[in-house]
């Protein structure tokens, strides 16, 4: 069963085969939008599409890595081969490195996080916004991090890949303000994905404790922050970076 937020409307979510990738191509099926999902884990891709479907939605699965232009701007002409265009986007895609002091931190794993977090959020703008200038405009949504708001000792690699994000987010929004293409961010704090589910219960407890409102975030309260500024409700906010994290950025403050 959908709704008709995003009637008529087509969507790209990167990295949407598991967490909260998958909560945010969902929840935009769900609203009405006919969704290009795509991961670098085939399986996972194409069990987000059935997920889809079995829901009513409509979603193709399509294989792009981020941190390749080639690879982006095949991932938007499939959105516009397959829907017809290119309305809604929400540049998923990032990953980590193991939490260490910075002067043990590897090179290479530095190197690895920066092309898929920052480069390929760059790549991605780079060609959504190309599609939208030309084709009456749309919504982006980036996904930053709360590590991208405040300094976190241990995720350097992370941490200033997310700045990064931030502040892409500030600079595209700004650049295409009155073009008709809208640009902000969701930072997530702790998420209950597959990486915090493997952990003990006594550290996930330990998390959740540090959290004013004492408990995880759900994938599903991400997805409903970005289908919220990718959404008509949100017309005049944009180079917002938005905190989903239970009130952890205010505590620390």
């Amino acid at each position: 069963m959908t709704s008709a937020v995003f009637e008529n409307k087509s969507a790209i979510v990167t990295a949407s085969g598991a967490g909260i990738g998958r909560a945010i191509a969902l929840r935009l099926a769900a609203d009405g939008a006919k969704v290009v999902v795509s991961d670098v884990d085939d399986a996972a891709g194409a069990e987000t599409v059935e997920l889809i479907r079995e829901a009513g939605g409509t979603a193709v699965y399509h294989r792009a890595n981020v941190a390749s232009d080639d690879e982006v701007q095949a991932l938007v002409r499939r959105a516009v081969e397959e829907f017809g265009g290119l309305d809604l986007a929400v540049n998923n895609a990032g990953i980590g490195a193991a939490p260490q002091p910075i002067q043990d931190q590897d090179p290479a794993a530095w190197q690895r996080t920066l092309d898929v977090t920052l480069t390929g959020t760059f790549l991605s703008l780079r060609a959504e916004i190309a599609y939208m200038l030309e084709h009456g405009g749309g919504a982006i949504v980036n996904t930053a991090s709360i590590a991208g708001l405040q300094s976190t000792a241990g995720l350097t690699p992370y941490g200033a890949a997310k700045h990064g994000v931030v502040s892409l987010t500030q600079s595209a929004a700004i650049e295409n303000a009155d073009k008709g293409i809208r640009i902000n961010a969701v930072a997530p704090g702790a998420v209950e994905t597959a990486a915090l589910a493997n952990l003990p219960q006594e550290a996930r407890d330990g998390y959740a404790a540090q959290i004013p409102m004492k408990r995880l975030a759900q994938p599903e309260d991400i997805a409903a922050a970005a289908a919220f500024l990718l959404s008509d409700q949100a017309s005049f906010i944009t180079g917002v970076t938005l905190p989903v994290d239970g009130g952890t950025l205010v505590r620390g403050s």
